[in-house]
């Protein structure tokens, strides 16, 4: 059997402090080259640490993960499907008492695999089926001008889902509207009173083919 070999953050910061040790040795001649060479042994050391830190907390995040057991997931489909279950309800369907399941699902909630309860609409009844996917570009980009971006997307109650994107454009939102006036209303009065917004793009939805609320569990 292969043994398996850790390596902790010491165990980085060991091996490239004895590696300084020995190139401060062997460049005395040259402290111009023996400054140049501490300053790359510094970025190798700091991706180093980065590197382990980043590691241990997706460990950390798989280990979440695996607390869950079938009975969980099991109820985590019912609730998707259907969050005005009851809790008999759902005991039925996972074959468990109520107070287990009770328990089992405020555990969840804490620890955020259930993050809310909603009620879906009928974007149609409601006189806003009209839906488009709008690519913005900002002017310019940096973290206050994002963070700016934002906090004003989230105050439009016309964009219901926000992603920033790599590629072209640095935002995808999705919009619901009436129709194409109110739209066009709405990039000209809204949008466009975005100080940091560049440029964008309009993609109108003629089908809604899928629509499934949830993840894949």
């Amino acid at each position: 059997m292969r043994e398996r070999v850790s390596f902790s953050a010491s165990h980085f910061e060991g091996y490239i402090s004895s590696a300084l040790s020995r190139y401060c040795q062997y460049s005395s001649r040259s402290k111009r080259k023996l400054q140049r060479k501490s300053q790359l042994l510094c970025i190798i050391k700091k991706f180093f640490l980065t590197l382990h830190k980043e590691l241990k907390q997706n460990a950390m995040a798989k280990a979440i993960i695996e607390t869950l057991d079938e009975t969980d997931i099991k109820i985590l489909r019912c609730l998707q499907q259907n969050a005005r279950l009851t809790i008999k309800e759902i005991a039925t369907e996972v074959l468990l008492s109520s107070t287990p399941v009770f328990e089992r699902i405020k555990r969840m909630e804490r620890e955020g695999y259930i993050k809310r309860y909603v009620t879906v609409l009928d974007a149609e009844k409601l006189h806003k089926g009209f839906v488009v996917f709008c690519s913005v570009k900002l002017a310019t980009i940096n973290k206050k001008v994002a963070e700016e971006f934002c906090a004003t997307i989230r105050e439009i109650p016309e964009v219901t889902e926000c992603y920033n994107i790599s590629g072209k454009y640095d935002y995808l939102l999705k919009v619901h509207a009436p129709d194409m006036k109110y739209y066009q209303e709405f990039i000209l009065n809204v949008l466009g009173q975005i100080p940091m917004l560049g440029s964008l793009e309009s993609t109108f939805v003629m089908e809604e083919v899928k629509n499934d609320f949830g993840v894949a569990i």
